[in-house]
């Protein structure tokens, strides 16, 4: 028995130890409800990412940022409603989240052919597999079932749980093997990083040091030209984080190995003892890093959901009747 069979095995019964084919979350939910449901978020999908190119980045990130506060519940599509409530897109750590309403497309799109039958969480979860899918990476079977938030937390609560840009190895591993992810597995979740861009903002601390500290390399240098300071409130100053922005590849792994690694965590990585040699092997065999990222992808999206009778099924994603 071959180590991927092994860790197929467990990851099995992972799934099943938290709900997943044991009458909550289930690969055939909505086999009666909702036949069709995977086709049509693929279908409304495709053109889209033919036509712009940002589309898929940046539903992956919404993706992460919503399952990130309270498990993948779709609150991060909730608008503000009340001044004295602000909503969980106004933290400060959502900074550059785009495309939300895409997912209220295709909730549109869904509700037309299966009404009140999918939550919104669902087909966030599937738009984020398609995003991966559809720009080179594996098609990852997910299992659905999952519900809405029926209260939308407060920025407060996605100030304190999504991490920050400068988050390192330390905390980037507290927090994934948390979800039940292995080492190798939460490495590879980070490899997310290879669809899209990093806004200046977000790398300052690498940017402009206190004096006396001394750059790591040229590579910093260089990230200080593409940003220079007067630019970095901006949404529009960024750095690509590796040659294929719009590729789900492994050149995220290579550019890192080469010292061009954007963020603190893919700059940390290469040189943390517990993740190095993960980071030097997905470099060099995409396979591998495709599976482990499929496996990590399946316990975050099925980590601390809403099932069953718990939250709701909105009619409208950006609202909470």
């Amino acid at each position: 028995m071959d180590l991927r069979t092994i860790a197929s095995m467990v990851l099995i019964f992972f799934l099943r130890f938290n709900g997943v084919e044991g009458g909550a979350l289930q690969y055939n939910f909505y086999e009666n409800s909702c036949p069709h449901l995977e086709d049509i978020v693929s279908t409304g999908l495709h053109p889209i990412f033919l036509t712009d190119p940002t589309s898929a980045p940046a539903l992956l990130r919404l993706f992460f940022h919503d399952c990130q506060v309270q498990g993948c519940d779709a609150s991060i599509l909730v608008d503000t409603v009340k001044a004295n409530r602000l909503s969980e897109m106004t933290s400060a750590k959502n900074f550059g989240i785009m495309k939300r309403d895409l997912i209220g497309n295709l909730k549109t799109l869904v509700e037309d052919e299966c009404p009140g039958q999918v939550s919104c969480a669902d087909i966030l979860v599937l738009a984020a597999r398609e995003a991966v899918a559809l720009s080179g990476g594996p098609l990852i079977k997910v299992p659905l079932g999952r519900r809405d938030s029926s209260a939308a937390p407060s920025y407060q609560l996605a100030d304190s749980l999504i991490p920050p840009a400068t988050t390192g190895v330390d905390e980037m591993l507290r927090i994934f093997t948390g979800k039940g992810m292995t080492v190798e597995e939460s490495v590879a979740i980070i490899g997310s990083h290879t669809l899209g861009i990093t806004h200046c903002l977000n790398i300052l601390n690498r940017l402009y040091k206190p004096k006396g500290v001394e750059d790591q390399g040229t590579f910093e240098a260089f990230l200080r030209l593409t940003c220079p300071k007067g630019s970095l409130i901006s949404n529009l100053t960024f750095v690509l984080n590796d040659i294929t922005p719009t590729l789900f590849d492994h050149h995220y792994y290579m550019n890192a190995m080469e010292g061009r690694g954007v963020l603190t965590i893919d700059a940390e990585m290469v040189i943390d003892p517990r993740t190095a040699q993960i980071v030097e092997h997905f470099a060099t065999n995409q396979d591998d890093f495709f599976h482990a990222f499929s496996t990590a992808f399946l316990k975050l999206s099925s980590s601390g959901v809403l099932t069953g009778d718990q939250g709701v099924i909105r009619r409208k994603c950006n609202v909470i009747d």
